[in-house]
């Protein structure tokens, strides 16, 4: 490590670089590249580019495949003003450290679905090996006032490592999903080790204050002698015997205008008209969601018979476009879940459909933006019910693509988002397939007045607290030198709107 003392670089260290690595078509043994999209790209390039700085992650390649990736990224770097460091992994590690350890331990205990986690013990081991290979990639160019920052469940160990090798350096830890109670959390195995991984960073952020405090509750219960005390309404204090790291409030967003503004371009103007056209005379509901079993996506289904049963005078007159992007497909349990969904779609059509009108509109593959921001614009009703979901920025792009106002939003009761959105959404309880339909109703029903007002509250907030809110609100509590320069909240009582319990 070196012992420069220049000014510290930001270090983003995530699962995946924010590049897409492609094999050509007609020659397999060769790759492309191409910038990656998505929230955390949005958030850190415009950081990385004016500050300089490193990102590390998995490019998504096997060490089997013989790719020298240092090399071919360094000849293909997309931008100039920041450095990619790609990780190795083999195909057995991804198949035990990625879709092993992280997706069937981590990610359904930490959505409180503990009867999908398979705890192998060689899962856990690959997911050590290869959090210090992160660790390792990292230690190669990390200077000595650097700011790392850890996104994310697959990586949690990380700081655990670099501390090992003495690291003195601040290190910053977000985790993306939900953290779950403590009797859902103690079941995990290796659930101390976990916790003192997570004590090795000096900045943990958590997208909600039931999050927080959940992680707190947890601290306590396995960690003898902690202090913990409230800093202000966003970040806490905790001493160990060993040192004092600090755990915060910091949920995640979109950039508004970027959203807002591609919503305008005409081809997405002439998509929506299109759609509107098709579907004249009928109110469109919209739910589009990655294929995950916290999605809620059945009980939402079964809740939308629930509303064409009790509601003959609606038949023909609403549609529900349920789009599903792949995910994870590789994974027994999400293909099972596929069929499932399919033939419950299968049966309501099959039921209630008529000449005219098919009451589901089902899709299931990736959308393109433009695409995405069509369906946005052009439904009535946003249905985003999830089971339980660490913020789910689909329903926040919904209300930023409806440029007039337009839209209604229902929101379950346990989505993160909910923190910055209950007093303008309709709250459903996703579990209750009766509380669905009737908000659908209630949506149906609304005043378009109260409507309009709903929605320019929605998107207001959500304008305020955007993206570049996120990353300056997390770097201003961690090194205030690499905020972003944007203008950001950070009197209190925007924490206090935005966050309140």
């Amino acid at each position: 490590m070196s012992n420069q003392t220049e000014p510290g670089r930001l270090i983003v260290v995530s699962n995946r670089l924010p590049v897409v690595l492609q094999k050509r078509k007609k020659k397999p043994m060769e790759y492309t590249v191409k910038p990656a999209s998505g929230g955390l790209v949005t958030a850190f390039v415009p950081v990385l580019k004016k500050r300089g700085g490193l990102w590390i992650g998995w490019p998504g390649t096997y060490f089997e495949e013989g790719v020298d990736l240092q090399k071919f990224l360094r000849e293909n770097q997309p931008d100039p003003d920041y450095l990619l460091s790609p990780v190795e992994i083999t195909l057995q590690e991804y198949e035990h450290y990625y879709k092993g350890f992280a997706n069937e331990v981590l990610w359904p205990l930490f959505h409180n679905l503990t009867s999908y986690c398979n705890f192998f013990p060689e899962y856990y081991e690959a997911y050590k090996r290869v959090n210090q290979r992160f660790s390792q990639t990292l230690l190669e160019d990390l200077r000595e006032n650097d700011f790392v920052w850890v996104q994310d469940y697959h990586l949690i160990p990380v700081a655990k490592y670099l501390r090992e090798e003495k690291v003195g350096n601040s290190l910053g830890f977000f985790l993306h999903i939900p953290f779950p109670p403590a009797e859902t959390f103690q079941r995990l195995p290796n659930r101390s080790e976990i916790i003192e991984a997570l004590l090795a960073y000096d900045l943990v952020g958590f997208q909600t204050p039931g999050d927080r405090q959940n992680f707190l509750e947890v601290v306590g219960l396995l960690h003898a002698g902690v202090t913990i005390s409230d800093e202000t309404l966003q970040v806490a204090s905790i001493r160990t015997k060993e040192r004092i790291f600090r755990a915060g409030v910091f949920p995640i967003s979109i950039d508004f205008d970027e959203f807002s503004e591609e919503a305008k371009v005409p081809d997405v103007t002439e998509w929506v008209k299109m759609i509107r056209e098709e579907y004249r005379g009928k109110t469109l509901l919209l739910g589009i969601d990655r294929l995950d079993y916290t999605k809620g996506i059945p009980e939402r289904l079964r809740a939308y018979r629930l509303l064409l049963e009790e509601n003959p005078e609606l038949h023909g007159k609403v549609v529900l476009f349920q789009v599903m992007v792949p995910s994870r497909g590789d994974i027994g349990k999400y293909a099972n879940f596929k069929d499932e969904i399919e033939r419950l779609i299968g049966e309501i059509n099959g039921c209630f459909s008529r000449l005219g009108w098919v009451p589901i509109q089902y899709s299931y593959r990736s959308l393109s933006r433009k695409e995405l921001l069509a369906y946005y614009q052009a439904a009535e009703i946003a249905l985003v019910t999830p089971l339980k979901d660490g913020m789910n920025l689909v329903a926040k792009e919904y209300c930023v693509a409806h440029n007039d106002e337009e839209g209604v939003l229902i929101l379950s009761e346990f989505a993160g988002s909910i923190c910055q959105l209950k007093e303008q959404a309709i709250l459903v309880n996703p579990f209750d397939e009766n509380s669905i339909a009737q908000a659908i109703k209630k949506a149906l029903d609304l005043d378009p007045n109260e409507k309009r007002e709903r929605m320019r509250m929605l998107r207001e907030n959500i304008r305020r607290f955007d993206i570049y809110w996120w990353v300056d609100t997390f770097l201003g509590q961690a090194v205030p030198t690499l905020r972003n320069g944007k203008d950001s909240d950070e009197s209190g009582e925007g924490d206090k709107r935005l966050c309140a319990k």
